[in-house]
């Protein structure tokens, strides 16, 4: 009776109980390692081999992953593995009882979009290497992508029908592909270095700051994007102390590794799918084995990404009694629906996606952070995350804090004065600063200033 009445805990969205959060940090580890390690990152690779060489790509993904973790686990990290919740429910103390549907919003949204890329990545290259192994005509391209995704949605369900406990059960089996990553990386750099040496990015600058803060902003949003996940995994870890160290090196480090697979790939063969450039090197038995690391990577993040989508979903009045199979089937459709209907446009608008996730989870993060450590003071009122009616703490006015909106709105308007997402043109001091940076400082002053002279006089937040 006590293990089903765990396994049903991590189905919902309530905080778990210390003797429910059963990860250790290898667990954790294990599991953050495999949901950064997708193909996500030969996609963000080839977008910085654009404007970056080899080593200069690496260096600049490097800090800015590094960064944008940091940022993502001062943000979230803190309330969710203290109190066992997710990410949405962190964000009610600073967004109010009914404002949390803000954030809940962005991240069902930044969770569709990444399953969706990642899926559809998945769904091409089985396609492509399928046509050049001579196992389908070039002509049914457009039957294998979309069946190829919904196939891959179909196991996503069945993997998380036990909830957490298939998240790390298949974390387990699909770490392996991590290594298969960096022997891919192996073979490429031996025998491509002098044309990796000599290659020069597509659309570099003429100014060389200009593409190196590119390829650092590039590492910020991608890993800004952690934020929908991170939570419902940290939560089910006990100790703060000991995670520390599995995010920061299972969640932050493979992206900018795995990266240089990408940005190597688009400056020699001017493509970044693995599975298409190991069978070019080394045969259809490379390309095999690598549309089988492309197969391991995708899923294992599908199975995180829907996994925290779900528990986000539960936040909401009615989906939080529905039944367990039937959240998931309501999470996986919107991918379904992107893979069957546009998975070609989606697929075009990658650079436009990642400066969504900057400009959008940048000003929240400055807002959660300016709230907990500098308004707030690390106190925060569990009871009130959960029962938000009239005289609840988190209540402000009307379920909406306006300071948040505010700040929110703020730190929007400095990310597309600095940075175009459609365009990629730059302005002001985004050369120095990034777009992503200056956003989450304006986002958290203006946090801290309209709680300081409007909510905190008014009584309203629990400060």
């Amino acid at each position: 009776m006590s293990n089903q009445a765990e396994i049903e805990a991590d189905k919902s969205a309530w905080p778990l109980l210390l003797k429910e959060r059963t990860w250790g940090p290898w667990q954790l580890g294990i599991s953050l390692a495999t949901a950064a390690a997708a193909t996500w990152c030969y996609i963000i690779g080839e977008y910085t081999g654009y404007y970056l060489g080899f080593g200069q790509g690496f260096a600049a993904l490097f800090a800015g992953s590094m960064i944008g973790m940091l940022i993502v686990a001062l943000a979230a990290v803190p309330i969710c593995i203290r109190f066992g919740v997710d990410s949405i429910a962190s964000s009610k103390p600073q967004f109010g009882s009914t404002g949390w549907i803000i954030p809940a919003a962005m991240q069902q949204i930044s969770i569709v979009g990444w399953n969706s890329l990642l899926l559809i990545f998945f769904a091409k290259s089985t396609t492509q290497l399928l046509i050049a192994l001579g196992v389908i005509p070039d002509g049914e391209s457009a039957i294998i992508v979309p069946a190829t995704i919904f196939l891959a949605c179909a196991l996503v369900f069945l993997f998380l029908l036990k909830g957490s406990g298939g998240l790390d059960r298949i974390a387990k089996i699909l770490v392996a592909h991590v290594f298969v990553g960096f022997w891919m990386l192996y073979i490429l750099v031996t025998q491509r270095w002098g044309d990796i040496e000599a290659a020069v990015p597509a659309y570099a600058s003429t100014d060389p700051l200009c593409n190196y803060t590119t390829g650092v902003e590039i590492g910020i949003v991608s890993l800004l994007s952690w934020w929908p996940y991170i939570g419902a995994m940290v939560r089910m870890a006990p100790k703060g102390r000991t995670a520390a160290v599995p995010i920061m090196i299972g969640m932050g480090a493979p992206v900018p590794l795995l990266s240089l697979i990408g940005i190597a790939g688009i400056l020699v063969l001017q493509v970044s799918d693995p599975a298409e450039w190991m069978r070019t090197i080394g045969g259809p038995v490379y390309g095999v084995i690598a549309l089988l690391f492309v197969a391991a990577a995708n899923l294992g993040t599908a199975v995180a990404g829907v996994y925290a989508s779900a528990i986000g979903l539960r936040h909401f009045p009615g989906l939080d009694r529905l039944s367990w199979p039937v959240l998931l089937l309501l999470t996986i459709a919107p991918v379904v629906l992107v893979g069957l209907l546009i998975p070609e446009l989606f697929f075009a608008n990658f650079g436009s996606f990642l400066a969504f996730i900057g400009m959008a989870f940048a000003p929240l993060c400055g807002i959660q952070i300016s709230d907990y450590y500098f308004l707030r003071h690390r106190r925060i009122d569990i009871r009130a995350m959960f029962v938000g009616g009239e005289g609840s703490t988190y209540r402000f006015w009307a379920g909406f804090s306006p300071a948040a909106l505010l700040a929110m709105a703020a730190g929007c308007g400095t990310y597309l004065y600095l940075l175009n997402p459609l365009t990629y043109v730059s302005h002001g001091t985004y050369d120095y600063t990034t777009a992503t940076l200056p956003t989450l400082v304006v986002a958290g002053l203006v946090h801290v200033i309209v709680t300081r002279l409007v909510v905190k006089p008014a009584g309203k937040g629990g400060y």
